[in-house]
């Protein structure tokens, strides 16, 4: 992939982003880390692109494709995991903003790759720069926010050393973000996030506005429940399939997931990550239509 270009090209591009995003820039979810939890709350549809993954690997779905089966689906809004952008160009990214506006299609977020979890200052850097720069990138897309990963735990390592190293990196790179109203999203995704705890000892240690959990409520291999719930005041995003455990793919109850969001006041999107063993074409569709069907049930929207 090309760089993104320097600050010095491209102010003026990403003043206009600012001003003409589908998305809002410092979001409730992240006042709700604060304490202040929103009453009502906003439930908007959204998948991910990672959902397509098996036609976008091998480049017969593009993400202009993508954006477009949005529509299809009629849903608010999309993830753009980067893993499968033709370039960070800015060219190139602004046109896929441009076609996400002209069909009215919000970007919920950009997805990238991290391992913030690193003992190694030089490692932990990198992590950093990476991080700036798909900061840059989700900017001239006109989001706000960026999904990250904590990354493994090292053998012989202890949470707590984990949770250092990991606040760590994210806080820097969530100064960075800050100046460009754009929020980082942890994920829970197994290694040093694989417990709510950690999460929650990430945030406080990197205590700001711009930092909270890309809340993907299918990644905990133990009740499941409890740990969502505890993660609700924190969440900027979500990530949803019915069901968890990794391989035992036990059901789960979408209702009663949909239930603490609504109980927290969350405003956000629940975006489809579609993993099940049925072709995306038609099971994706399938998912969608029961977040949809509980995001109306449950939204003030």
């Amino acid at each position: 992939m090309k760089n993104v270009l320097p600050r010095r090209s491209f102010l003026q591009a990403a003043g206009l982003a600012a001003a003409g995003s589908l998305v809002t820039g410092p979001r409730a979810g992240a006042r709700r880390a604060e304490g202040s939890i929103g009453p009502r709350p906003r439930l908007l549809t959204g998948c991910c692109a990672y959902s397509y993954r098996k036609y976008l690997q091998p480049g017969t779905m593009t993400m202009e494709d993508f954006i477009l089966k949005a529509v299809e689906l009629g849903i608010d809004g999309v993830d753009i995991t980067t893993y499968w952008l033709k370039s960070t160009d800015p060219a190139y990214l602004l046109s896929l903003r441009h076609l996400a506006f002209k069909h009215a299609v919000a970007f919920s977020g950009a997805a990238i790759r991290t391992e913030m979890c690193q003992p190694d200052p030089s490692q932990r850097a990198a992590e950093i720069t990476n991080i700036k720069k798909w900061v840059d990138a989700t900017e001239l897309l006109g989001a706000s926010h960026v999904r990250v990963f904590g990354g493994n735990l090292p053998p012989g390592a202890t949470d707590a050393q984990g949770v250092g190293w990991t606040a760590e990196t994210m806080k820097p790179a969530c100064d960075y973000a800050a100046q460009r109203g754009v929020t980082l999203g942890i994920e829970s995704h197994g290694g040093i996030t694989s417990k709510a705890t950690n999460i929650l000892a990430i945030l406080r240690r990197v205590d700001s506005p711009y930092a909270g959990c890309n809340l993907d409520i299918s990644n905990f291999r133990e009740d499941p429940y409890s740990q969502v719930e505890s993660l609700i005041p924190y969440a900027t995003h979500t990530h949803i399939r019915d069901f968890y455990g990794g391989e035992k793919r036990l059901p789960l109850d979408l209702d009663r997931m949909w239930q603490f969001f609504a109980k927290g006041g969350y405003q956000g999107f629940m975006s489809v990550e579609y993993e099940g063993e049925e072709d995306a074409m038609t099971g994706v569709p399938k998912l969608v239509e029961k977040v949809k069907t509980l995001c109306k049930k449950y939204s003030s929207v």
